[in-house]
C-alpha cells in the first residue's frame, strides 16, 4: 500500500502562519469537485492513498502532511505555538488559501487528530468560506486519554495517566517487525485486520519523526475542542469503528448530539481506529456521498446558514 502506483501528484508548499511549510499534494483533475484530506498523528498523506486512489478519477483530492509528518516540517518553535490546535487551524487555512479559489468550497475528512484540526479551524474565515461538508472519522473533541482502552484497566485516574505515559513515551518506536506490527494492531485497528494493513499502518506510522510524534502527544493529551465542535455549523458526517480503543465510540457519540447539522452517524463493526485503511471503501463511500450532496451543480444556489 503505496502511493507510487498513483498518477505522479502536483505538489506545492503552503506556508503557516508561523512561516512553516506545510507540503501538499493534489491529485485529480482540475475543475473536479474538490476534496480535502487530513490525515491523524503519527501518520502522512500515505495513510489516504485507497481514497486518493478511487476518488482521484473524478475529483481533485487535496491532501497534505501535517507539520512534522511527512514531508512537513517540525515547526521552528517547539514550545506551545509550534504544537498547538492553533497551528494546526493555521496549517489548514494555509492549505485552504493554497489550493482553492475565492469562494470555491470542497468536502473535508479529517482522521483522528485531522477531524481535530477540522474541529479548531471551525470557526476561522478561510474554513467557512471553503468547507462545504466535512467528514468527521475516527476522532473526538476532548477527554482522549481518559477515554480511550488501550491500556486495559477501569476507568478512572490510573487508567488515564498510564495511557498519557503511553501515548507520550519518547522511546523510538524501532523497526516493523511481528512484534511491534502486533502491538500496533491491538492499540489501533481491528482484531480482524488483514496483515498486509497493519504492515500498511505499521510502515507509516514507525515513519513519523519521534519529536513530531511526543510533541503532538503532549497537544493530544490536553486536547479540549468542544467550542470548536459545536461551531461546525455546516453538514457533518460521523464516522468510527466499534473496535476504536484511542477514540471510541463514545466520542462519535458527543459529536453527533453536539453538532448543529449532523448528516449521521456510520458504525462500523468490529473495526479499529485505522478506519481509512481497516475499511477503505466504507471511508471513501462517505466522501463521495457528502461531494454529490454538497458540490452539486446547484450547490452554491443553496441558502448558506448564517455563520456557516
Amino acid at each position: 500500500m503505496t502511493l507510487q502506483s498513483l498518477p505522479a501528484p502536483r505538489a506545492l508548499t503552503a506556508v503557516s502562519a508561523d512561516g512553516t511549510p506545510v507540503h501538499v499534494e493534489v491529485y485529480g483533475p482540475e475543475g473536479a469537485p474538490a476534496v480535502v484530506l487530513s490525515h491523524g498523528w503519527t501518520c502522512s498523506i500515505a495513510f489516504w492513498t485507497e481514497q486518493i486512489r478511487a476518488l482521484a478519477a473524478d475529483h481533485r483530492v487535496i491532501a497534505y502532511d501535517q507539520r512534522g509528518h511527512g514531508r512537513s516540517p517540525a515547526p521552528a518553535a517547539t514550545g506551545g505555538a509550534g504544537y498547538s490546535t492553533t497551528a494546526l487551524a493555521d496549517d489548514l487555512e494555509a492549505v485552504l488559501a493554497a489550493t482553492l479559489g475565492p469562494g470555491e468550497r470542497a468536502v473535508l475528512a479529517g482522521h483522528s487528530m485531522g477531524g481535530m484540526t477540522i474541529m479548531a479551524a471551525a470557526g476561522r474565515p478561510a474554513f467557512r468560506q471553503h468547507a462545504a461538508a466535512v467528514l468527521l472519522c475516527s476522532t473526538g473533541p476532548s477527554r482522549l486519554t481518559a477515554e480511550a482502552t488501550v491500556v486495559p484497566l477501569r476507568p478512572g485516574g490510573l487508567r488515564s495517566r498510564m495511557t498519557a505515559a503511553v501515548l507520550g513515551a519518547k522511546a523510538p518506536l524501532g523497526p516493523v517487525n511481528a512484534v511491534s506490527k502486533k502491538i500496533l494492531k491491538y492499540a489501533t485497528m481491528g482484531p480482524a485486520s488483514a496483515p498486509e494493513r497493519v504492515e500498511a499502518c505499521a510502515r507509516i506510522v514507525h515513519a513519523c519523526p519521534r519529536g513530531a510524534r511526543y510533541g503532538w502527544s503532549q497537544v493530544l493529551a490536553g486536547l479540549d475542542l468542544e467550542a470548536g465542535l459545536r461551531e461546525l455549523r455546516l453538514p457533518v458526517a460521523v464516522l468510527v469503528g466499534t473496535a476504536d480503543r484511542l477514540t471510541p465510540p463514545v466520542h462519535a457519540q458527543v459529536m453527533v448530539d453536539a453538532l448543529p447539522h449532523c448528516t449521521g452517524l456510520v458504525r462500523l463493526a468490529g473495526l479499529g481506529h485505522m478506519t481509512p485503511v481497516e475499511a477503505p471503501e466504507a471511508v471513501t463511500a462517505q466522501i463521495r456521498e457528502l461531494t454529490l450532496t454538497y458540490l452539486g451543480v446547484n450547490f452554491s444556489a443553496l441558502p448558506i446558514s448564517e455563520g456557516s
